[in-house]
């Protein structure tokens, strides 16, 4: 499968490794004959899984030893993008050696976490966050099939969007991982939203507990109070004064107080800055910073903002602090 065949170069970077590899070369895809699990002694189980949402559906094939629940081998087959395969691969994977009451903790979240190269970097596109949503519905199919249970004795997460299928955690994890301000970058990220509108805000054609405006003003709130705890620990940073701070807590110190107290003025204007170097002497802390955006070249940022932003440090780190622009 080219690369081209899927999407844009611009695009293509979007994708972790692990993603661009198991596009073109998944591990289980394939799969389980009933004659495969009783040569071994075992059940199969088959659950089908579509998404209404993208077209994309899923088939999974669990092979279970039913004296101890165990997933001894599991495949699967895939019928929609790249994107769709590479996190079938993932799913399945992430099933194999688990019981059956184990796998089917197995979430949406944990599937595009297994999917990327480090922690904190999405592994897909925003169009494409959605792909990934057919894990937890075809896993619960699968153990409702074999424990000859409703599939809804399963639920233990909150889905805000029925049509995509999305929980009000994944929903969360999203706004937070990718600083989420809208209610349209939500719906680009996760299509939650995209379809019925229902879950938007209230006043659809369907009542929802949880609504998409609500989820987005209280997780900012807690995004905020987590960034303004940042700023206090790192401004305190155990109590140790500014001044004998080595030179990467001071900046960390630094960053956090104009995190909290100036950048959002500036982006408001259209700017930003970054600190470009901290140097220490005998009656001055310099810290040299680099105006970005509209503030480049601003009449302002040499005298209004440049004052600000140098008597906000000194009240709240040292009043030992000169802010100089380069």
């Amino acid at each position: 499968m080219a690369k081209d065949d899927l999407l844009g170069a611009s695009l293509w970077d979007a994708y972790s490794n692990k993603v661009q590899e198991l596009m073109n070369n998944p591990k289980h895809q394939g799969e389980i004959t009933p004659e495969e699990a009783e040569a071994h002694g075992n059940k199969l189980i088959v659950a089908d899984f579509g998404a209404e949402s993208c077209g994309d559906a899923v088939r999974l094939y669990w092979e279970i030893d039913p004296k101890t629940d165990k997933i001894v081998n599991a495949k699967f087959k895939s019928f929609g993008c790249g994107t769709a395969i590479a996190s079938s691969d993932v799913m399945t994977e992430l099933c194999i050696g688990k019981t059956v009451q184990e796998a089917v903790k197995i979430t949406n979240i944990d599937v595009e976490k297994a999917l990327r190269d480090d922690p904190d970097t999405p592994a897909v596109p925003p169009q494409k966050m959605h792909c990934s949503v057919m894990a937890y519905d075809v896993i619960k199919k699968a153990a409702s099939l074999y424990l000859g249970v409703d599939e809804e004795s399963f639920e233990d997460e909150i889905i805000v969007c029925e049509c995509a299928r999305v929980s009000l955690n994944t929903i969360k994890e999203v706004i937070k991982l990718n600083d989420l301000k809208t209610v349209e970058e939500i719906t680009d990220y996760t299509k939650a939203g995209g379809f019925c509108k229902s879950c938007i805000k209230p006043g659809g054609h369907e009542d929802r507990e949880y609504y998409l405006v609500d989820i987005l003003e209280q997780t900012r709130k807690e995004m905020d109070e987590e960034k303004m705890k940042k700023a206090a620990d790192a401004s305190s940073t155990g109590d140790i004064p500014f001044e004998e701070m080595t030179l990467v807590q001071q900046i960390k110190a630094v960053d956090a107080v104009i995190d909290e107290n100036v950048r959002q003025f500036l982006i408001m204007d259209g700017g930003d800055m970054e600190i470009i170097d901290i140097k220490k002497n005998d009656d001055y802390i310099d810290i040299y910073i680099r105006y970005l955006g509209a503030c480049n070249g601003c009449a302002s940022s040499a005298t209004g903002t440049l004052y600000a932003i140098e008597s906000t440090l000194k009240e709240k780190l040292s009043p030992k602090i000169r802010v100089l622009p380069i």
